[in-house]
């Protein structure tokens, strides 16, 4: 990136894995060099601005806090630039930096990742009936980190995009887990090629797999289990005067099924009973998982709670704190490009110290410039 050799890089330790980013516009032309627009842009959003206009007028405003960092000489964008600037960034290259990143400060053995798709509601347009924009995000349980995201093509789905997403990752030692629209045979190729180990939901989209896999959890009950060695794990929750009980038993001896469905690694099995109880009524569910990791039933149960994680942990987040459910942006690659500033704000966030809330971290980084310097510079 021609326009960034003036910048501190070493002060701000994430942006050098952006260096590498092309940048279209012509050299001559450049008021505004593309270090300094990002850097705008993740501080912006950083400190509650979630629109291109918010970016603009903090940069106006804030113009001598960014000058710590980068010279800025003519100031900073109009959000109409800044928008146009997003929406021909490369966002595969973008991704890419994106994902080198947050690969340099994460180890994923035994970490569960969670694969899951997201519909910003509000990007919806009207004119030309343009659908909804749809991110399919991959978040590390453990870490509470996002690891990489995709915007699924138009007229397109997430069984095309993950295989995509998994591409970018390195997933070696991790635990993959996706809901039933993932529960594909490229998909566990995939993710068997990546040297990760994969526990899939299974719903009626797989064809005979589901019916093999249901009849056989419910014929080996009927004995007792007794043709099978079996693997059981039991927890209790109460919560708010509802008792939840769930059972996962997990099986391996299954060379009749992989004989029938040719799926790589495939290792096990597992039913997840649920029982819940509240008001003196009682509720109950069984949902059905294949995996590549033997049939041990605690990390397997705990693998499919922990996919959970990413509804309350980088869901609700990027809802209820960062906004996304309202925003407009979906000019060209701008939507995909934003969604990246958005995530690399909610893991500096999440990796800055003190026990408060995302929230109430986000509202302290425009309150207090020396906490907002300590999450950008850690």
């Amino acid at each position: 990136m021609s326009q960034t050799q003036d910048f501190q890089y070493q002060d701000i330790v994430f942006l050098s894995h952006f260096k590498g980013l092309p940048d279209s516009r012509q050299a001559i032309k450049v008021l505004y060099p593309l270090s300094e627009v990002l850097l705008l842009a993740l501080i912006g959003v950083l400190c509650g601005a979630d629109s291109w206009v918010e970016i603009a007028k903090f940069g106006e405003k804030r113009l001598d806090f960014l000058r710590r960092f980068a010279p800025f000489e003519n100031g900073t964008p109009s959000h109409d630039q800044l928008g146009d600037i997003f929406a021909m960034l490369d966002a595969e290259a973008f991704q890419r930096c994106f994902v080198n990143w947050v690969s340099s400060l994460t180890g994923l053995a035994g970490d569960v990742v969670a694969i899951d798709g997201k519909t910003l509601r509000r990007s919806y347009r009207q004119a030309g009936r343009k659908g909804a924009i749809h991110m399919i995000s991959a978040f590390s349980a453990g870490q509470r980190v996002v690891l990489g995201q995709r915007k699924v093509a138009d007229k397109s789905n997430e069984i095309t995009a993950i295989p995509q997403l998994l591409e970018l990752l390195t997933l070696k030692g991790a635990i993959v887990t996706i809901d039933a629209m993932g529960c594909q045979r490229d998909i566990a190729r995939k993710i068997r090629d990546k040297e990760a180990d994969y526990v899939l939901a299974l719903k009626g989209n797989q064809g005979t797999m589901r019916e093999d896999v249901e009849l056989f959890f419910e014929e080996q009950k009927a004995r007792n289990f007794k043709d099978v060695d079996v693997d059981r794990f039991e927890t209790v929750e109460k919560s708010h005067g509802r008792i939840e009980t769930r059972t996962c038993t997990a099986i391996d001896d299954i060379g009749w099924l992989r004989q029938r469905h040719d799926w790589a690694g495939l290792t096990s099995i597992v039913a997840i009973r649920s029982i819940r109880e509240f008001d003196g009524k009682e509720e109950r569910e069984t949902r059905y998982f294949i995996s590549s990791l033997p049939a041990n039933a605690e990390k397997l149960a705990n693998a499919i709670r922990s996919h959970w994680t990413v509804e309350n942990s980088l869901h609700w987040v990027m809802d209820m704190v960062f906004r996304d459910d309202e925003c407009r942006i979906r000019k060209q690659n701008a939507p995909a490009n934003f969604a990246v500033v958005k995530h690399i704000a909610a893991n500096l966030l999440r990796a800055a110290p003190g026990k408060d809330s995302m929230r109430v971290k986000r509202k302290m980084t425009n309150w207090d410039d020396e906490f907002l310097q300590s999450v950008i510079t850690p």
